[in-house]
């Protein structure tokens, strides 16, 4: 292999030999690659052990250079008989001859620069923030300018099927999913992950059973972060500042060359967050009856900051090893005020008492983690096997000082609460697949995680007599946990011409224990092996319409919170306690699928869900005596309710206009109802929900870009959602709490501008440009009617700056690896 111009040889270019192989399962010729490797470093290559029979194509690319292909057969003459006369000594006729033919020389074969890369290209188009399939949505971050300078939180708002609510909780259909980060669990929060960090964001709705089946009435949310593998070296640096004077940076590096790609990135942000609240509960229990009005403002200061490094090592064409690793660090002081006015309705009169409290918390956390990964890629096209192992952990500790004064006597209180604690998170994971034939494949795998977890925290009273801090006995907080999940799976997929499908099975166990360290008392769960199959069948009705029709079963265990035997006085009208006989929560989800291409840039996506989850865990509410607030209180808990329901259509549609305007549009309509007659006699509850959302962005001249995004979510039911603190639907043998979350909205505003020839962008944005995301909600028992709000950082204005360099140049960098190249080393769930 050489270049025309030059004459020189040409390493590590890609040659494949193709032929015409009959195929068992559409009993017809299909074209198989028979052989294939990289060019020497002298351009040489050999490939051998072929069948002397039939006709080739030779087919060679190597980057920098237009693709060449070219027909290659032995030619193979059988020899004359002559009547039966053997061939005269020396004569290169006869059996000989043929040998001869077997060892074909190709010779010299040219190769000529792609023109692309004579001379410099400017790139005007971009690619579309939204990509829309069957299986799942794709939404690149990196073209957000709302995000730009925020947090994964300010990304997740405009995706099509998310929301997020005001305290970063992360919902998808009502339901929260499991997030993951480059395809792997995460212990990061969606305010520690940087927004310009993220390359993309991925949404599962109906995972297949190759990935975890833990997530419930959910699926998968997975964000990709930024990592290139491009020959040469790029990058990109950016800054910015907000209306408040807090300043974010960070930037991006890549370089490659050869069998080696080094990738490294940080990122570091301040935040400067405020906020407002009210609350107003009436108390029905007690005596006398009470009123409690509170107003509050918040005030939240601090960074976090990230770093992410790692290489891949191409070790040959056909092995990879990546390793990388990452650390996160934050610091934040919260200052609240809360002013409370607390009515006692007597039956003659109304006596108020009038209490101001503040609170005042720091928090200081670290997060870091490292991968080993492994990718085997066989001489079969699409055969492959990859194993890695993920490592996170986390420390983070806390102080709190409360404050409580009463304003119509002396009466003052005074409290501390220290707390820390650590969690580690350890996960070994293959997966195997295997192209049968052409139309045929075989997906395996194993994984195992392993997690551990411990909390200590500790409140104290203050005693004005001794000027000192004292423990409260029976309000520390000091427990540890371990969890192990294992689990292995199967899928075989087959595909006809327009149609297709895929069965999968997944087993799990699972063995959870807690341990409280006060009193050394134990409690556990222990699974045994519980099977998820899942299926899919997908129709091509025709070039543009393609239908897909799914199941799947998936299972939510109780979290430690949810067992703990143990109350939490956080708030004191409303204790909160585990339970430890709950039990799992298994759901069947079902999900048909369409998609219409109408013309180039206008793309729809439907789908009809239903879901029916047994064994909901529920919380519900009691009262009991409690001896160390020395009166009865309320205590929510958790118990397994029959079952719930939840059904609906999800439209997202994408228009693209005179290659200027993109809208995306997603609107989600759902019903959802719960049975917990076996907590409360003819309990059940049902409350329908949508909410729409919009993303409009429009080129102007001059590159300048403007971007309007906005959503709005009717009234909603209480998350179905094991984790979730106000998860589920009350219920109880003499009580009953039910409530929704108020209906929200709200419009951000970007404007981005290009510049030097597309290499820097300037992008200012705005949040909450109307003032309208006040979240809240009413809450109605036996025991109180409650409805809360609150609002935060509205109308904050950023500006940002990025500038991307880069240099792309095969005459310094040759490529090593070409299937590894252009697949990566993405991984699997």
């Amino acid at each position: 292999m050489v270049d025309k111009q030059t004459g020189k040889g040409l390493g590590y270019a890609s040659v494949q030999l193709v032929g015409m192989r009959y195929d068992s399962t559409t009993r017809s010729m299909a074209e198989r690659i028979v052989a294939g490797q990289l060019t020497q470093e002298n351009g040489d290559f050999s490939l051998e052990n072929l069948s002397i029979r039939g006709q080739y194509t030779l087919k060679i690319s190597y980057m920098g250079y237009a693709a060449a292909e070219q027909k290659v057969s032995f030619d193979l003459k059988m020899p004359e008989n002559n009547g039966g006369a053997r061939p005269a000594a020396g004569n290169n006729g006869g059996i000989g001859s043929m040998a001869g033919s077997v060892d074909k020389d190709l010779g010299n074969i040219e190769l000529d620069a792609s023109s692309r890369l004579l001379k410099e290209v400017t790139v005007s188009a971009d690619a579309s923030q939204v990509t829309l399939a069957l299986d799942k949505k794709v939404y690149r971050v990196d073209k957000d300018g709302v995000a730009a300078g925020g947090t994964a939180e300010d990304a997740m708002k405009n995706i099509p099927s998310l929301n997020v609510d005001i305290d970063g909780n992360l919902t998808l259909r009502n339901a929260a999913p499991q997030l993951f980060v480059d395809g792997r669990p995460t212990l990061l929060t969606l305010d520690q992950i940087p927004a310009d960090a993220i390359d993309n964001v991925e949404v599962i709705t109906n995972p297949s059973s190759k990935y975890d089946a833990s997530g419930g009435n959910a699926g998968i949310v997975n964000i990709v972060l930024k990592k290139e593998r491009r020959i040469g070296y790029n990058g990109n640096i950016r800054t910015g500042i907000d209306m408040r004077g807090r300043f974010n940076l960070g930037g991006d590096i890549n370089a490659r060359d050869g069998k080696v790609n080094t990738f490294l990135s940080g990122n570091y942000n301040q935040r400067r967050s405020l906020g407002t609240g009210g609350t107003d509960r009436q108390n029905l229990f007690g005596f006398p009856p009470t009123n409690v009005y509170q107003t509050n403002e918040s005030e939240n200061n601090g960074f976090f900051a990230m770093g992410r490094g790692g290489a891949d090592w191409f070790i040959n064409n056909r092995n990879t090893l990546t390793l990388s690793g990452n650390f996160h660090r934050g610091s934040f002081k919260s200052n609240d005020e809360v002013d409370i006015r607390t009515d006692s309705l007597f039956a003659a009169l109304i006596s108020s008492s009038q209490a101001l409290r503040k609170t005042n918390n720091e928090r200081d956390f670290q997060n870091y983690g490292s991968q080993l990964l492994y990718k085997h890629l066989f001489p079969k096209e699409g055969k492959e096997w990859t194993a890695d192992l993920n490592f996170n952990g986390s420390k983070s500790k806390n102080e709190g000082l409360f404050n409580t004064t009463y304003l119509n006597n002396p009466l003052e209180t005074r409290q501390k609460q220290n707390g820390k604690s650590s969690n580690e998170f350890f996960t070994a994971q293959t997966d195997f697949v295997n192209p049968l034939t052409a139309k045929m494949k075989l997906e395996l795998g194993a994984r195992a995680a392993v997690r551990n977890f411990r909390s200590e925290n500790d409140n104290f009273q203050y005693d004005f007599g001794d000027d000192t801090y004292k423990q409260v006995p029976g309000f520390a907080d000091r427990y540890k946990f371990n969890d192990q999940v294992y689990a292995a799976y199967g899928n075989f997929g087959h595909s006809f011409q327009k149609w297709g499908y895929q069965l999968g099975l997944r087993a799990e166990s699972s063995l959870y224990k807690g341990t409280l360290l006060d009193n050394d008392s134990t409690f556990k769960n222990e699974y045994p092996v519980s099977l998820f199959p899942s299926a899919f069948m997908t129709y091509k009705l025709n070039e543009e319409d393609n239908i897909q029709l799914s199941y799947t079963r998936r299972i939510n265990r109780p979290n430690f919170f949810q067992i703990i035997p143990f109350p939490d006085f956080s708030d004191s009208l409303l204790l909160s306690r585990g339970n430890p006989a709950l039990r799992p929560e298994f759901t069947n989800a079902f999900e048909f699928s369409y998609q219409n291409i109408f013309v180039k840039g206008h793309n729809l996506l439907a789908s009809l869900y239903y879901k029916r989850a047994s064994d909901l865990i529920t919380r519900y509410q009691f009262s009991e005596y409690n001896d160390v607030l020395g009166r009865d209180a309320i205590v929510s808990t958790f118990a397994n309710s029959n079952s719930s329901t939840a059904y609906g259509l999800e439209i997202t549609l994408k228009n693209t206009f005179w290659q200027k305007i993109e809208l995306t549009t997603n609107g989600n309509f759902y019903n959802s109802i719960v049975d917990a007659s076996n907590v409360e006699s003819d309990l059940k509850t049902e409350q329908f929900t949508w909410f729409v959302k919009e993303n409009l962005n429009i080129k102007l001249p001059k590159n300048f870009t403007v971007q309007f995004s906005g959503s709005y979510q009717n009234r909603t039911a209480y998350s179905l959602e094991s984790g979730s603190r106000w998860g589920g639907w009350g219920g109880g043998a003499s009580s009953t709490a039910q409530g929704y979350s108020i209906p929200v909205w709200y419009v951000d505003f970007s404007m981005r501008k290009d510049l030097w020839d597309r290499k820097a962008t300037l992008t200012l944005n705005v949040q909450d440009i109307f003032r309208s995301r006040k979240n809240g909600s009413h809450t109605e028992s036996d025991f109180f009617i409650q409805d809360t709000w609150r609002r935060r950082d509205p109308q904050l204005v950023r500006l940002n700056f990025s500038y991307r360099f880069g240099k792309f140049d095969v005459s310094l960098f040759r490529r090593k690896n070409t299937r590894v190249e252009t697949e990566g080393m993405e991984g699997g769930f």
